[in-house]
């Protein structure tokens, strides 16, 4: 028999047999929060929002979608303008991974900021992480699957990389390929993979939930929380602020969906996939772009690979390289002032990534592609020498202060 009671007899009848409702309320209305959390911790349940746009718009697509490389680009076309309201479902779905990054982007910088990967939440930023990749694996295969000019080109230029890995490299491109080229069983899996992933992200955003909810959420002060005075319920107090980031996410993600849809997309995917022409400039989606810098600001094949595979992997040692006991970045002014010199260097490495790889932008790549590594051993030392402020005995003390605060300055505004 379920402990919680519910008003409903049906509600209460399903609960005592099988307890999700319990499990709800606890998870989603009563679930203890810090009080504290501001709205870049809004950016997770976003990303959760986007990530059951994609999937509903996804399944509605792969109804219409024929994985073959004579007729993959056409029925793309055929459902822009034969299907019902198909050019608004593939509209929301291109520009839906877009938004899907960007979401998850913010979450990443936010959790870094604020030391969101310190213990005890080494697995809970492990598991993000893994979301993270598996995202990109995704949208990879999505790419490939209009069958334009960079949808070929693109997938040949990158499955091509896994030949530098010594001795199985060859053996893992003729498996992603399905031949010895980029052809239709190429397309078939990738259409295949592509449909099946985000399930798999699904579960794995299931599993980071949980872990979230073992380890509690962490907060911009990047204390523990000391008592029942530091939290608040997640309902109504949060759900109404995550509905809020919703509206605002809304309003930006269907404007570009219905006055700028083609934004992010490049024109040259809009001609039919040709093995015989090279555009000439490939060029990756944005999200891949700060990586696809780092990969050919290295002149060796194999060495630009695990270069580009190392500036992730070297994300799951955070906990290890950031040696402060200190949490948020609110606390530590070198830190603070380090973590903006590195997600500018990100932001300038997806423009490097972006253009031709001549003139000035190889030395800048190569430059910018060692500040990224620098950041790492940088922030070992840091944890070494940095003085943090002092940190507030309770999440509840600044917070009551700051409304003491602002009470006590409206008289004088009406003065």
């Amino acid at each position: 028999m379920s402990s919680t009671k519910f008003d409903n007899k049906v509600v209460q009848w399903v609960d005592d047999r099988l307890p999700i409702f319990s499990m709800l309320k606890h998870d989603a209305v009563d679930y203890p929060t810090p009080r504290n959390l501001n709205y870049w911790w809004n950016f997770g349940s976003l990303a959760g929002v986007m990530l059951v746009i994609m999937l509903l718009s996804g399944i509605i697509l792969a109804m219409h979608y024929t994985p073959n490389v004579n007729l993959a680009f056409t029925s793309v076309e055929r459902i822009m303008r034969d299907v019902n309201y198909g050019w608004l479902l593939r509209y929301l779905h291109m520009n839906g991974g877009t938004w899907f990054f960007i979401c998850v982007y913010i979450h990443i910088f936010r959790g870094l900021y604020y030391g969101s990967y310190k213990a005890p939440r080494e697995l809970l930023w492990w598991l993000g992480l893994v979301i993270y990749l598996v995202m990109m694996g995704t949208a990879f295969m999505g790419y490939c699957l209009p069958w334009g000019q960079l949808s070929y080109w693109g997938t040949t230029v990158i499955t091509n990389l896994f030949t530098a890995i010594p001795v199985v490299g060859d053996s893992i491109t003729t498996l992603l390929w399905g031949g010895f080229s980029v052809d239709n069983p190429t397309l078939n899996r990738f259409f295949s993979l592509h449909y099946l992933l985000p399930f798999v992200i699904f579960a794995l955003v299931f599993l980071h939930l949980v872990a979230l909810h073992t380890t509690k959420s962490n907060n911009p002060l990047g204390i523990d929380v000391k008592g029942p005075q530091d939290t608040i319920p997640f309902h109504p107090y949060y759900t109404i602020k995550d509905l809020l980031g919703v509206g605002v996410l809304m309003i930006l993600y269907l404007g570009f969906v219905f006055f700028d849809p083609n934004f992010f997309a490049e024109p040259t995917n809009y001609v039919p996939a040709n093995p015989l022409v090279t555009p000439p400039h490939i060029v990756p989606e944005w999200y891949f772009l700060p990586f696809y810098a780092i990969l050919r600001s290295v002149p060796d094949k194999l060495g630009g690979v695990l270069a580009m595979f190392g500036a992730i992997i070297v994300f799951f040692f955070l906990p290890w390289i950031d040696s402060s006991k200190v949490r948020s970045a609110t606390f530590r002014p070198i830190f603070k002032q380090v973590f903006w010199i590195f997600l500018i260097d990100c932001l300038i490495l997806g423009y490097i990534g972006s253009q031709p790889p001549e003139g000035i932008m190889v030395p800048l790549g190569r430059i910018f592609s060692v500040v990224y590594f620098a950041f790492f051993p940088l922030l070992w030392v840091i944890g070494k020498v940095e003085k943090p402020r002092p940190l507030p005995n309770s999440i509840a003390l600044p917070v009551l202060k700051a409304g003491q605060a602002g009470h006590a300055e409206k008289p004088l505004e009406k003065a």
